[in-house]
């Protein structure tokens, strides 16, 4: 049983534009704070075995400079790896997918016996096809990134009898996995609105994500 609201409520998450070597590019963020100290939260996002256990299984060298492939998804190459000292810990790590490259960063604050966990992930606006940019919106990959955002926190709070993977797929089909989709579709539109999108289009991009992620977009395509 997920808490679907709260879970949502817990999430900060804003678009906004950035530069990369120049060039214009969309900076997506996530933030969470986590009833977890810095060391497990640390761990649980840089561990293969624990990765496998919330999000997917990972091979490759999670080391720096060091390259990493998640089952059936992204790849790509750890660029910076700066575990907890100080209170502090951060890494950065190319994601990519389908041909494209894309940034991801993560990075831990930690508040005593909690930790604060920001995802950044910023992609050159020309990488991005115009066709998703405008059909789905910040929603495209920010929906997923919630739910990788949820099946960590499940993990952290029941190490060993939270939802592995599978069952969160299953999960999705789900009436409370439904509503978990469309309040995280309809929470980046508004992070799309306060970036200057205006209503209209946000709702519609909102609609067309939450039908990506449940299966059942429709784009008038047939009967």
């Amino acid at each position: 049983m997920v808490d679907v609201l709260a879970q949502l409520g817990a999430v900060d998450r804003t678009v906004q534009g950035t530069q990369i070597d120049g060039e214009p590019a969309r900076l997506q963020s996530l933030a969470q704070t986590y009833d977890a100290p810095i060391d497990d939260v640390w761990d649980a996002v840089t561990s293969p075995e624990r990765i496998a256990r919330w999000f997917l299984p990972v091979s490759g060298e999670l080391r720096l400079g060091g390259r990493y492939q998640l089952e059936g998804n992204a790849g790509g190459e750890v660029l910076e790896c700066e575990p907890p000292a100080d209170g502090a810990a951060r890494y950065r790590a190319t994601w990519e997918f389908g041909g494209g490259v894309t940034w991801l960063t993560v990075r831990l604050a930690s508040l005593g016996e909690r930790t604060r966990l920001v995802l950044e992930h910023v992609a050159r606006e020309a990488d991005v096809p115009a066709e998703m940019r405008e059909t789905f919106g910040p929603g495209a990959t920010g929906v997923g990134w919630d739910g990788g955002l949820l099946g960590l926190g499940l993990h952290l709070a029941a190490p060993d009898t939270a939802m592995t993977p599978a069952e969160g797929e299953a999960w999705a089909a789900t009436e409370e996995g439904n509503a978990f989709y469309r309040g995280a579709a309809d929470a980046w539109a508004e992070a799309s609105i306060a970036a200057g999108t205006d209503r209209e289009t946000a709702g519609r991009q909102a609609d067309a994500t939450y039908g990506f992620y449940t299966g059942t977009l429709d784009l008038g395509g047939g009967a």
